[in-house]
């Protein structure tokens, strides 16, 4: 019998545009031809990258290999299409700048979930990760049917906090050594934003305050 999405509304899905500084930014499923720009700008821009994302096993250069993308894509789409995850592409004009994931999909009385990015330095602060959280929170808010979406970032981290405040994030608390970044167990402050307190759509809002235009 064929498979139909109804576990998972809004995938697969191509999200945007929102024009910013950076230029026009669209979401799409990730695929396996990303594995060329995926593991180039994950090699170029590790002093970038690394210091914010949890540690893994191996060399950076190993993990973000080009021969690594393809199980790992190929994981996030099967995660995708059992209803779990939201794995995006960032595209900025077209071209492959970074990632969003929506995770840890939860239904019921709950409809939560988590969300987490990464852009390529060259358009960091140029607006790009504000529309991609933008697109991707009106989208959990539409067609995913969530209520309420969280994610996490480091007290240090001053850029992100800035860019989920940009978007209507508020603070909820500290969650002290929550994970594993870097090589060492490190606070984090927890984040969130519901449907409730959304007036209209967040991406409005970004173009009704001038952080951004539609395309």
């Amino acid at each position: 019998m064929p498979r139909t999405w109804s576990s998972h509304p809004g995938w697969p899905a191509k999200l945007g545009p929102l024009t910013v500084a950076g230029g026009n930014v669209t979401l799409r499923p990730v695929k396996l031809r990303d594995a060329g720009p995926w593991s180039r700008l994950r090699l170029r821009d590790r002093d970038h990258l690394e210091p914010w994302e949890p540690t893994g096993e191996g060399s950076w250069a190993a993990r973000h290999h080009i021969s690594s993308w393809p199980a790992l894509c190929t994981g996030l789409k099967s995660e995708a299409r059992k209803g779990h995850m939201l794995p995006m592409a960032i595209e900025v004009d077209g071209e492959f700048c970074g990632q969003i994931t929506v995770g840890n999909i939860i239904r019921g009385a709950l409809k939560s979930a988590w969300i987490g990015y990464w852009v390529a330095k060259d358009v960091n602060g140029r607006g790009v990760a504000t529309a991609a959280l933008a697109i991707s929170l009106d989208h959990c808010f539409g067609p995913l049917g969530l209520h309420r979406v969280e994610a996490t970032v480091r007290p240090e981290n001053l850029p992100s906090q800035a860019v989920l405040r940009n978007v209507g994030f508020r603070e909820e608390g500290l969650l002290r050594d929550y994970l594993d970044v870097d090589g060492r167990w490190r606070d984090h402050l927890l984040v969130a934003l519901t449907s409730n307190e959304v007036q209209g759509s967040v991406a409005d809002r970004l173009v009704r305050t001038g952080r951004a235009a539609w395309a």
